[in-house]
């Protein structure tokens, strides 16, 4: 496996080895049918690769926070003297109990 530090990377970029081996092939294909190389679709696949992805669901956050408080409500019905299960079932209750409620707004 080669060493893909930023030294050795395309431009001292911080690519992953999948990244860097992905920019020197399309560069490769290029220059094989003699067209430049150094064009606006790399610049946007460079792009792509140095920016953190975004999975587009900020809507997920809200939720699992909301889960989150959920919990910790029902974990306020659950006495410490109770057995393990019982203080399991009394936990999914009051968590369905707050899936009911619906989510806070």
């Amino acid at each position: 496996m080669r060493n893909t530090d930023p030294k050795s990377t395309f431009r001292g970029l911080p690519l992953t080895p999948e990244q860097d081996s992905e920019v020197r092939h399309y560069i490769k294909v290029r220059k094989q049918r003699g067209l430049p190389w150094d064009t606006s679709e790399l610049s946007a696949m460079l792009k792509d690769m140095l920016q953190p992805p975004t999975d587009g669901n900020d809507e997920f956050d809200a939720s699992a926070d909301e889960t989150k408080a959920a919990s910790e409500r029902a974990m306020s019905s659950v006495d410490e003297a109770m057995e393990p299960i019982e203080a399991s079932e009394e936990w999914h209750a009051a968590m369905e109990s707050e899936g009911m409620k619906g989510p806070k707004r």
